[in-house]
């Protein structure tokens, strides 16, 4: 029969010694790895040197993998010719939103010709000139004045009814060198005339809104119902007597001003 005083203190005695025994066995086991480790070192770096060409085999391979990489090819610089410098965005918006101006179109000219399209027409008036059925018919008088030349004004009638444009110069027999009637039109457009009952051969000026002249019919014979005119647009017709503008060297593009018109 066992004494339980003996096996409690084997007991405590066992505790004591465990951990100290756990102790060496750790000691032993790592002195034991490191001798492993230091021996198998001591092999490797013997296999290791007497095969030194397989060492640096291996240094040339990796250097070798090394200088394979691929090397992205570096951008070529572009000549400065072939550079097109770029607007900015501001810029070309701005631009984008100012409106260009359309170009002003070629203002309507008939030019005068050296020479005239018809010949002098005989002076005085036709021989078969009607009687003027009212030979009292008067109309309000003003002038037209040439800038081309300071002196250069006309005395003129001012045709600006309708009835006073249909009757016009018809039935006279005589005019002042310096006269004539101007014709004023409501609308501005291509005007055509005839001679019905005009017993004096005329020039007629076809001036436009701005007093710029836009072409002249010269010589215009007596007592027909031929249309003439100029094709450009006008807002007043001048009658005067045949040859006057050339004799005062008036052509067409030259301008006018007009003196006693209604505004």
């Amino acid at each position: 029969m066992s004494n339980p005083r003996v096996a409690a203190k084997g007991q405590r005695t066992a505790g004591v010694l465990q951990p100290l025994l756990e102790a060496v066995k750790d000691a032993a086991m790592g002195h034991l790895v490191s001798r492993i480790a230091t021996r198998a070192g001591e092999a490797c770096t013997v296999w290791l040197a007497g095969r030194w060409w397989l060492v640096v085999g291996l240094l040339v391979f990796l250097c070798a993998c090394g200088g394979c990489e691929q090397r992205v090819p570096e951008p070529q610089p572009i000549p400065a010719a072939d550079v097109t410098p770029l607007r900015s965005a501001s810029a070309t918006s701005s631009s984008a939103r100012r409106p260009t101006a359309p170009p002003r179109p070629a203002r309507c000219v008939v030019q005068t010709g050296d020479k005239p399209a018809r010949p002098a027409a005989p002076s005085g008036a036709d021989p078969s000139c009607p009687p003027d059925p009212k030979p009292n018919y008067r109309l309000r008088k003003g002038k037209v004045r040439f800038l081309s030349a300071a002196d250069l004004v006309v005395d003129v009638e001012i045709a600006e009814r309708h009835e006073d444009r249909m009757r016009g110069l018809m039935y006279r027999t005589q005019m002042a060198d310096a006269a004539g009637m101007l014709f004023v039109f409501k609308e501005r457009r291509v005007q055509s005339f005839w001679m019905k009952n005009t017993c004096l051969p005329l020039d007629m000026l076809f001036i436009d809104h701005d007093g710029l002249i836009v072409g002249i019919e010269e010589n215009v014979p007596t007592m027909n119902v031929s249309n003439y005119g100029v094709q450009c647009p006008s807002l007043y017709v001048l009658e005067l007597n045949a040859g006057w503008t050339r004799r005062n060297s008036v052509r067409a593009g030259q301008r006018v001003a007009f003196e006693g018109l209604r505004p």
